[in-house]
């Protein structure tokens, strides 16, 4: 039955058990990420609008058609942050998070908000599981960021992992490759779409992270970005494949992977998985070393990536066939022509023991209680009357066997908390 209500359009409810898989999912990358040496960091869902339209790029669509943005009530314009990697250099900078040495390892979990079209694994408030890395230039940062990724999506058992690896070289590579871009694309611009005409004038770059297929026949025949890297970022960017391949993580390049963010620079990265079909793509990220400085902090570089959980959740569910947990305790306390305060009470004594444990808190029949337990997936029920209170005793009933047995009061909560045979 519906009610006056509805969720707003592009948001949802998580109710259990789809949040034990949620659960499942952020548990296991709290543990992975420790096991690398990142910490957590939470920062506010509202940012100064002027922070993602500084980093970000005034000519993405994340700025110019996606944001929440609004003014307040002193007229200050503020958005709801649809990425976090400018919002965690923000905190770096504010909270001088360099004092505390470097590199700086911080992991995010959270909510952001982008304004496009709903659709299966995208919505308008979404989650992201992401990571960023400040402070070390060398390759070896990347290569250990891209293996934790591995690891982590490793631990969520998908497999055939596959890292696209790309460069798109430093401030002096990218100079020389957008000319020559410019260049080629130039003499086609009148059939580009309006996107990538605007982009060919701001950043030819991204012209190559366009999704219209007329664009996609254009840029057939590009120059690659190969062609144009500086001596350090070539050096660069091998280091990091015989980074990889010295761990043990299978690689390819893709010449045409860019990101879409204009704070990328050198290293850019997605990872794949096998039988996601159109949509294997589960992460992406990159280097971003002139971020801080842009936003007036320390000129330190960066790399990071962010996940979309909502994407990677339902892709865990279609890979591992994740089985739901049971909603309920195994244990339950049925009080038999007794006040419910005690079963309550009981139900409190193997809590206290930590014997997850609930009880019937209305009464009705002894016949219906064990069949409400039954079909929650119970495994023994506590049964207890006016003669186990007067005596001292409890009854315990194993709904898988049918067997019970009437116990002394501490003799079963012992048993029942793993002290004694079960």
């Amino acid at each position: 039955m519906a009610g006056r209500y509805r969720s707003v359009k592009g948001t949802r409810d998580l109710v259990w058990p789809e949040t034990a898989l949620w659960n499942h999912v952020e548990e296991t990358a709290r543990r992975v990420f420790a096991g690398y040496g990142y910490g957590e960091i939470r920062t506010p869902l509202l940012e100064p609008t002027e922070l993602f339209a500084r980093s970000v790029g005034e000519e993405t669509d994340i700025v110019g058609k996606e944001m929440y943005t609004f003014a307040d009530r002193k007229g200050r314009s503020l958005t709801l942050r649809p990425e976090s990697t400018a919002a965690v250099a923000r905190a770096f900078i504010e909270r001088g998070l360099e004092s505390r040495g470097l590199p700086a390892k911080l992991f995010y979990i959270g909510p952001h908000f982008r304004y496009e079209r709903p659709q299966r694994g995208r919505y308008r408030q979404f989650s992201q599981i992401g990571a960023e890395l400040i402070g070390d230039p060398g390759p070896a940062s990347d290569v250990e960021l891209v293996l934790m990724l591995v690891r982590f999506l490793e631990a969520l058992a998908f497999d055939e992992l596959t890292v696209l690896l790309n460069t798109v070289g430093d401030t002096e590579s990218r100079a020389a490759y957008r000319d020559a871009l410019r260049a080629f694309l130039l003499p086609k611009a009148g059939e580009l779409s309006a996107d990538s005409r605007r982009r060919l004038e701001t950043n030819p770059l991204r012209v190559l992270d366009s999704k219209d297929p007329g664009d996609r026949e254009l840029l057939e025949g590009a120059p690659e970005l190969a062609a144009s890297l500086s001596t350090a970022a070539g050096e660069h960017f091998a280091a990091v494949r015989a980074g990889l391949e010295a761990c043990g993580v299978a690689h390819r390049v893709e010449p045409r992977l860019v990101r879409g963010l204009d704070y990328y620079a050198l290293t850019v990265f997605e990872i794949t998985a096998g039988g996601l079909g159109a949509q294997d793509a589960i992460v992406g990220g990159g280097r971003y070393d002139g971020l801080l400085a842009a936003l007036g902090g320390p000129d330190l570089p960066g790399i990071g990536f962010a996940i979309g959980e909502d994407r990677l959740v339902e892709a865990t569910a279609e890979k591992v066939g994740w089985r739901e947990p049971p909603l309920w305790p195994a244990v339950h306390v049925v009080g038999v022509d007794i006040a419910p305060i005690e079963s309550l009470r009981l139900a409190e004594e193997l809590r206290q023991r930590g014997v997850a444990a609930t009880s019937e808190l209305a009464p009705r029949s002894v016949k219906a209680a064990l069949k409400g337990a039954a079909r929650e997936g119970r495994s023994r029920v506590v049964l207890l009357g006016p003669d186990e209170l007067a005596a001292g005793t409890v009854t315990i009933k194993d709904l898988e066997t049918g067997d019970q047995e009437t116990l002394p009061r501490s003799e079963a909560i012992e048993r029942l908390a793993g002290g004694g045979e079960a």
